[in-house]
């Protein structure tokens, strides 16, 4: 007969820190490096990109599309490829960088971007209007009155990217701000993962869930 193995019992702290501290560490270290570096969760708190994101929604953004950022420095890696225009952004607020904006990438670096009557140029060619953008104000703001309507032909500079919120009539973006460097930029929105009707009763959960935007890709 072959010797029999001892199976080797784990008692005590051993025990504790094989069956509960070893796999939560490894549960915060896995989630730490998918929200640094691969997808982080946000929520909608303004009307600004309306219709394409609602108030209440909370939507999944991929990180590493542009590079994911390095924990304290300024170096990316697994980068895929640069913002482009159409692009939904999630990015740190230039004036604030505690606070996270999400916005739509309408020119990047080098190109030469222009408002007239509310109509986007860019290299001198009209842009359409995103598939859920809108505008909700009939008036035309003449340039002397702000920078809503009417912008003048701007170079975006190189490293940076002009946004705009897709309820146009109602958004503070570049247009006010200036553009977003890349060093900003958190992530590509792309799949809203939750949506709540802040607008309906707290006990009326059925009609508060906007059960149609449940795994909606973002466009």
């Amino acid at each position: 007969m072959g010797e029999r193995k001892n199976k080797k019992v784990h008692t005590g702290f051993t025990r504790f820190r094989k069956d509960w501290i070893e796999p939560i560490l490894i549960a915060f270290i896995l989630a730490f490096l998918i929200r640094a570096y691969i997808i982080q969760p946000f929520k909608v708190p303004s009307s600004s990109m309306e219709d394409t994101l609602l108030i209440g929604d909370h939507f999944i953004a991929v990180k590493f599309l542009y590079g994911s950022k390095i924990p304290f420095s300024n170096k990316r890696i697994l980068k895929i490829r640069d913002p482009k225009p159409g692009d939904v952004l999630v990015f740190k607020y230039p004036e604030d960088p505690s606070k996270d904006f999400v916005k739509r990438c309408v020119a990047v670096g080098g190109q030469v971007l222009e408002i007239k009557n509310k109509e986007i140029f860019v290299d001198g060619k009209l842009q359409q209007l995103p598939v859920c953008a809108k505008l909700i104000d009939k008036a035309i703001l003449p340039e002397r009155l702000g920078l809503r309507d009417n912008f003048p032909p701007t170079v975006v500079p190189q490293g940076n990217v002009f946004v705009m919120g897709d309820n146009r009539d109602n958004s503070n973006d570049s247009r006010y701000w200036g553009p977003v460097p890349y060093d900003n930029i958190k992530g590509n929105a792309l799949l809203i993962y939750w949506s709540w009707n802040t607008d309906k009763p707290r006990y009326d959960v059925l009609h508060r869930i906007r059960w149609n935007r449940f795994c909606s890709m973002i466009k």
